[in-house]
């Protein structure tokens, strides 16, 4: 097998991975916010798909996730699964393993927000915008960040990118760093590395608590 197909394998393996764990934190969301079966699957697949579609948008191409139908098929499942397992199990997240449930999806929204930051990047690369960095570091956070901002703006419910912890931010951090270690190293390593990067932010700020300064007005 050759490089540029282990390449490609990685790649894909990395957006399914992501897709899974965007569609079980948009699911979750729809749950909460009680949504029937259709709503948390919606949910779902917008929390998947919905920053990468933004992003081909503004880059003036089809939605991948409309060319490529695998990623909404994933997420669906995901959130199917999700539904079905809560629909029948509706204390499973109590107690000990909510909390462990809690972890897991730190994790996994974690690894989304970074695979999905850097496929942000390389797609503006392989359209030919490989020397602007501005441009690339905005469709990396906007693929990171923007299917969890229509989530949330669908659920009625503040962004959770603008209230908790160090989220859009670590996103940014990840957009540059894949640019300048594409640069230097190439696609794989700046994509596992940033990847890995914004992930150590993404858990630093949850153990730590970190938040951005914020005004609190007296009511």
């Amino acid at each position: 097998m050759e490089v540029t197909e282990i390449q490609t394998i990685i790649i894909f393996c990395m957006e399914l991975a992501g897709t899974i764990a965007f569609a079980a934190s948009g699911a979750m969301v729809g749950i909460h916010c009680r949504m029937d079966i259709f709503g948390v699957c919606v949910l779902g697949v917008m929390t998947a798909v919905g920053g990468g579609m933004t992003r081909d948008v503004i880059l003036g191409n089809v939605p991948g996730a409309l060319v490529k139908p695998v990623y909404v098929l994933a997420a669906v499942i995901t959130a199917l699964f999700v539904f079905t397992v809560l629909y029948f199990r509706k204390n499973v997240l109590q107690g000990r393993f909510g909390i462990v449930y809690d972890r897991i999806m730190l994790v996994m929204d974690s690894l989304g927000l970074g695979i999905f930051t850097v496929m942000g990047v390389m797609t503006g690369i392989n359209e030919g915008y490989g020397e602007n960095a501005f441009l690339l570091t905005v469709l990396g956070t906007l693929t990171g960040v923007g299917g969890g901002l229509l989530r949330d703006m669908m659920a009625g419910q503040p962004p959770y990118i603008f209230v908790k912890h160090i989220y859009a931010c670590a996103s940014v951090v990840g957009a540059v760093s894949c640019v300048w270690i594409y640069r230097i190293f190439g696609q794989l390593p700046a994509m596992v590395i940033s990847s890995l990067l914004v992930v150590v932010i993404r858990f630093l700020a949850a153990h730590y608590r970190w938040n951005l300064p914020r005004i609190r007005m007296e009511r």
